[in-house]
């Protein structure tokens, strides 16, 4: 396994990040910690769940299902546990159950220690940003976690650049250490993070996360699986139709390369600068294995280029992708 620290910060983590949203909705319980402990065991110690994973009527199931797993296995300690706080756990809307206000920070992040059965968070990551919400309020609820030893680590998630530099001055003049990751959109297809989101996480130290490295399953061989006979829904049949050319394009190459799609589109995230590794979502076993593949690819120049041309990115970073 390769391991990196996370950001600036001095923890070291996996490569590849353990997702966990299967698991409750779509993966049994059984072999949810079946595929834990393969993680494990591969040498994959960074695992992330979120406070609201678990499906409709069931929202706060999955951190169950990994808490249950800690109790089972005694191995949380090899872990590095991430979650996230802002989604609410309820199916209908009650004030001050979501976002980023002191109170919902504080209960949930108490409700989470409960269901993962542990004294402390490593990453406590903040879904999405909150508007309503002043970055003071924010990092004071923050850092009385960290004082407490309820989390250690703090970071973010679907932060646009300027959300990044805004969070990490406020708690520059709190004196705190702030965010140290930010977990973003970020596959082949959708590269809009390379504009500003990235530039920031380098500028201020944060390991980029990318979530959906797979694109939903388009960058997975969507179209040999269709042709053996694999259903896709409607909205897939159109996001197909609309980028056939390219996924035509982008399976040949990969076949030339001699290795799956799937395992190409994580081994490019692993190449660009910045990302600290992707969140796998495995439902099988066999994607857990799948997703371990790609550590041993290496693309050279010429095939990152040839996957520039298929999947063009923005231009590099702002302003200079698009102005002088």
């Amino acid at each position: 396994m390769q391991y990196t620290h996370l950001g600036r910060s001095g923890l070291l983590v996996s490569r590849i990040v353990l997702g966990t949203m299967n698991f409750g909705p779509h993966t049994s319980e059984e072999d949810s910690h079946a595929i834990m402990d393969r993680a494990l065991d591969a040498g994959i110690n960074f695992f992330d769940t979120a406070n609201g994973y678990g499906g409709q009527g069931h929202r706060g199931r999955t951190e169950e299902i990994v808490g249950r797993w800690f109790a089972k296995t005694g191995r949380r300690d090899e872990v590095v546990l991430a979650t996230k706080c802002y989604g609410s756990t309820l199916d209908e809307d009650v004030p001050n159950f979501s976002k980023l206000s002191a109170v919902n920070v504080r209960r949930s992040a108490i409700a989470s220690l409960r269901r993962l059965q542990t004294e402390h968070i490593d990453l406590y990551q903040m879904h999405h940003v909150d508007r309503a919400t002043p970055w003071d309020e924010v990092w004071q609820s923050m850092d009385r976690l960290v004082t407490s030893g309820s989390i250690v680590y703090v970071g973010s998630s679907n932060f646009a650049g300027w959300h990044i530099a805004a969070a990490n001055e406020a708690a520059r003049a709190r004196h705190s250490l702030g965010l140290v990751s930010e977990q973003s959109l970020y596959h082949l297809a959708a590269r809009t993070i390379e504009l500003e989101v990235l530039p920031a996480a380098r500028h201020y130290g944060l390991g980029v996360i990318p979530w959906s490295p797979l694109g939903g399953g388009l960058l997975g061989g969507v179209l040999r699986k269709i042709d053996e006979g694999r259903r896709a829904d409607a909205g897939m049949l159109k996001r197909i139709e609309e980028k056939r050319p390219q996924l035509e394009a982008w399976e040949a190459f990969c076949n030339d390369l001699g290795h799956a799609p799937g395992d190409v589109a994580l081994a490019w995230l692993l190449h660009q600068d910045g990302v600290t590794g992707p969140i796998i979502g495995p439902r099988t076993m066999d994607q857990l294995e799948g997703a371990l593949r790609a550590l041993e690819i290496t693309l050279d120049e010429a095939a990152l280029t040839r996957l520039d041309e298929i999947f063009p990115g923005p231009g590099g970073a702002a302003p200079e992708a698009y102005a002088w």
